[in-house]
């Protein structure tokens, strides 16, 4: 069954434009299809479509159902974009396929990239979360300064920086994360880190961390984390 995404159903009973649109004309759905929605906090509802207009598609909620994200820790990664966007286009599509609860683009000393598309990712975003068959939709943080990223950070969570200094003290991301714990993953651009800002992330609580053995560029680097993150998760769970 399609899936298409509605925020505000509950109040609304209808598609937003842009799923309207898609569904009424690019899919063909026509009045008493049903078709699946979610409202990306996760709930998953069953609903007939009782109008075929393209700006506001009504529906009849037939169920609704609980669909929470299948992980429980939170997870963040935090990424210094690349100054090809489609890069960061295409680990957000795959971050959000694999489940994580935030992404935050943060502006470094040595940045490639100094503004980004905040909507776009979202739209990238959502497309993610209706074909991976999610309901949740994980917030997209607009560009953050570094040192406003660190202060921002909660207690109690566990917190590891992609370093690629080899010859300072670095310990192997899969050794070192623990599961059941809220996980902040940090990479920086591909000049990498400045030596300040390193101090900084370690001042903070941060870990230096490393994904392997293996040259990584910057967004499969992030992917990395969150993918051993989430299989440290799965392996470990109770």
């Amino acid at each position: 069954m399609t899936r298409f995404y509605a925020p505000d159903i509950e109040s609304t009973h209808a598609l937003p434009e842009s799923e309207s649109a898609h569904a009424v004309r690019v899919l063909r759905k026509r009045a008493g299809d049903e078709i699946e929605v979610v409202d990306g906090v996760g709930g998953l509802y069953i609903c007939r479509l009782l109008t075929e207009h393209h700006k506001s598609a009504a529906l009849e909620i037939i169920e609704r159902r609980e669909l929470p994200k299948v992980w429980k820790p939170e997870i963040c990664i935090a990424v210094a974009p690349t100054k090809h966007n489609d890069r960061m286009e295409w680990l957000i599509e795959k971050a959000v396929e694999i489940g994580i609860d935030s992404f935050v683009p943060i502006l470094t000393a040595r940045s490639e990239r100094k503004q980004i598309n905040v909507e776009r990712f979202e739209k990238i975003a959502v497309s993610a979360m209706k074909q991976s068959l999610k309901a949740v939709l994980p917030q997209i943080h607009p560009m953050t300064p570094l040192r406003d990223y660190l202060k921002s950070l909660r207690a109690g969570t566990q917190n590891f920086v992609g370093w690629c200094d080899s010859e300072s003290e670095r310990k192997l991301l899969a050794k070192a994360c623990a599961p059941a714990h809220d996980t902040n993953i940090l990479i920086g651009p591909e000049g990498d880190f400045t030596p300040e800002e390193i101090d900084a992330c370690l001042e903070a609580g941060f870990t230096a961390v490393t994904m392997g053995d293996n040259r990584l560029r910057t967004e499969t680097a992030a992917l990395v984390g969150l993918d051993t993150v989430h299989i440290i998760n799965q392996v470990f769970s109770e």
